[in-house]
């Protein structure tokens, strides 16, 4: 098969990043790599456990599954080479809860697998990590949390059974609550990470309106999604006018806390039988359990997302306005020459070219041709 040399040359970059030679690596870069491992497979482990809370199979499978989304942004902001620490704790969780050691080593393959996977098409797609961009939203909901956990729910259903840790007649049930958690642990946990990395813990800055009107959001997000949730599914709708609270007033920061709030809340509801979840089998509830903060999740981030860019380019609009009045101000004083004024002239007009670079649908890829990495870390 042809394969051009752009492409052969990303996949031998890939194939160095994942399998890492001793002799490329300095004393120092050993020992970071190595410290970065046991950091990850310490946050999956510790997030594992958490996630257990609300396991319906075995103990062992739950419709929330925070390990899969800080797997994936270890990937995204570490890189490749840190899927050891996945594997680690993994294994190291799955061997305590079995049924037998064959088949936690098999569960920790899939679990390892699949957020590769979902690295690999984020790659693909130009995701970048700061995660304000629509086509990023769409790559993430898609790509990395539908399509990818694909891969460990199959891989984990199938080891439950093939061990005996399930009968074969609960396989769907079973994959369909791994697929769920694995799902709704990149929905969740994935956009928060995402976004926290670029907060700034500044509350003299915001005005006193604004933290009550947060908390006020909060408060009414979490009261009004317990109350939806312990009752009929016709009216889990009246969270959604919350989430676009969320998305218009806060952007991604509000949405991404708001998603875990909906998403925890709901998730817990099913896991316990709350309201009508009580009365419908394990697989319609993962259905629409999945619909529910799937579309949650979509409409807020989506949102969000859109407000960020409109913000993003009337501040350019705003700041290039403010450079050109102080540029009239002196031309009015007859302080620029020729040359000075085409300097001058260059930055305001640059921050305009870049508002209105920001299409309204978020295709950003003729204006940010950078990829994953140049732009992640």
């Amino acid at each position: 098969m042809f394969i051009p040399h752009q492409r052969r040359r990303q996949r031998s970059e890939l194939g160095s990043q994942l399998i890492v030679s001793p002799g490329a690596l300095s004393l120092g870069s050993m020992g970071g790599l190595a410290l970065q491992i046991l950091l990850v497979a310490a946050a999956y482990y510790l997030a594992a456990m958490v996630g257990l809370q609300l396991a319906l199979v075995r103990g062992q499978v739950t419709p929330l599954w925070p390990p899969t989304g800080i797997a994936l942004v270890s990937l995204l902001l570490l890189g490749p080479r840190v899927w050891p620490g996945i594997t680690m704790g993994a294994l190291l969780l799955n061997a305590q809860l079995g049924p037998s050691l064959p088949a936690a080593a098999l569960i920790a393959v899939g679990n390892t697998i699949a957020p590769l996977a979902g690295y690999l098409l984020l790659r693909r797609v130009r995701f970048r990590t700061q995660f304000d961009r629509l086509r990023d939203v769409l790559a993430l909901v898609f790509l990395g949390a539908l399509t990818s956990t694909l891969v460990s729910a199959n891989v984990g259903a199938s080891a439950l059974v093939l061990a005996g840790g399930v009968p074969q007649s609960r396989f769907l049930a079973t994959w369909s609550v791994w697929w769920t958690g694995d799902a709704m642990g990149v929905l969740v946990v994935a956009p928060l990470l995402l976004v926290a990395r670029h907060w700034r813990w500044r509350p003299r800055a915001a005005r006193p309106y604004r933290w009550i009107e947060g908390a006020a959001l909060l408060v009414s997000t979490s009261l009004v999604t317990a109350f939806v949730a312990g009752g009929t599914f016709q009216l889990l709708f009246l969270v959604f006018p919350f989430l676009v609270w969320a998305a218009l007033r806060f952007e991604e920061r509000g949405a991404t806390v708001c998603v875990l709030i909906v998403c925890v809340i709901t998730t817990r509801a099913a896991a316990i039988g709350a309201g009508e979840f009580g009365q419908h089998d394990l697989f319609t509830n993962m259905v629409i359990l999945q619909a529910f903060n799937g579309s949650a999740a979509l409409t807020a981030l989506l949102l969000a997302a859109l407000i960020h860019q409109r913000n993003q380019a009337h501040r350019d609009l705003k700041q290039a306005c403010a450079q050109l009045a102080e540029l009239a101000t002196q031309l009015d004083q007859n302080s620029l020459r020729g040359d000075q004024l085409l300097d001058a002239l260059r930055l305001p007009l640059t921050s305009v070219r870049q508002a209105l670079a920001r299409p309204a649908l978020g295709n950003e890829s003729k204006h940010d041709p950078e990829g994953i990495r140049s732009s992640g870390s």
